[in-house]
């Protein structure tokens, strides 16, 4: 079957099995490179998606613990400065020393009157203002208040005291610092009054009085005032 049959000579038909053999090598080694390419084609795509993924993956992870430890960082440092801020108070508020009691020397009040004149009925209306004239801060309990007291215009009559009628307040230690300020007011009724709320409470007539404010052992000068019928 290996020979060649037919009316041309063998060498031609040789030629043309050679020719069909080299033919289908070379349709078998495209294929296969063909397929090859193919096949690496895929591995390749593979792995650069792959490779993308894992890469984004990393990013997002190295980005998401940066975040964290910038957060962590942040709230570590707000932690560290309000526990500063407290500590750095606390300390502030320890080393102050309490202010020693306001002796009589170290305070000052002065009075005033609403105004120069009033009628008879009306309600005169009283200022004091408390001083502390020390040269440091001072503390002391002004629960009662100041307290006015009306006397006529020769000093020699007590009309009048804020007090007399009402009951002192509670306990309020208060701090002064030096040169530091404070005011108070109160209105008189034009009646006469006794300690305890005592006896009969009697209008006073028209005339020139004069009203003092005292705070314990402390008095103000006294500032006069007239009362008109």
């Amino acid at each position: 079957m290996l020979e060649p049959n037919g009316p041309l000579p063998p060498e031609i038909y040789w030629r043309r099995r050679a020719l069909a053999i080299g033919v289908i090598v070379v349709a078998l080694a495209i294929v296969i490179w063909l397929v090859t390419m193919v096949a690496r084609g895929g591995d390749s795509s593979g792995n650069t998606v792959a490779a993308t993924t894992t890469t984004a993956e990393t990013s997002s992870s190295s980005s998401a613990e940066s975040s964290s430890t910038t957060a962590s960082s942040s709230s570590a440092t707000a932690t560290s400065s309000a526990a500063a801020t407290s500590s750095a108070a606390a300390s502030s508020a320890a080393a102050q020393p309490a202010a020693a009691p306001c002796g009589d020397q170290s305070l000052a009040l002065k009075v005033t009157v609403g105004q120069p004149t009033y009628r008879v009925g009306d309600q005169p209306a009283f200022g004091t203002v408390i001083t502390n004239i020390s040269s440091a801060p001072c503390s002391r309990d002004l629960g009662p208040g100041p307290q006015f007291l009306v006397y006529t215009l020769d000093g020699q009559r007590r009309l009048w005291a804020s007090n007399d009628c009402n009951p002192d307040g509670p306990p309020d230690m208060k701090t002064l610092g030096a040169g530091e300020q404070l005011s108070y007011k109160g209105t008189w009724f034009g009646t006469t009054s006794q300690p305890q709320c005592a006896g009969e409470r009697l209008q006073v007539p028209a005339g020139a009085y004069m009203v003092v404010a005292q705070l314990g052992a402390i008095r103000s000068a006294a500032e006069p005032f007239n009362l008109a019928a």
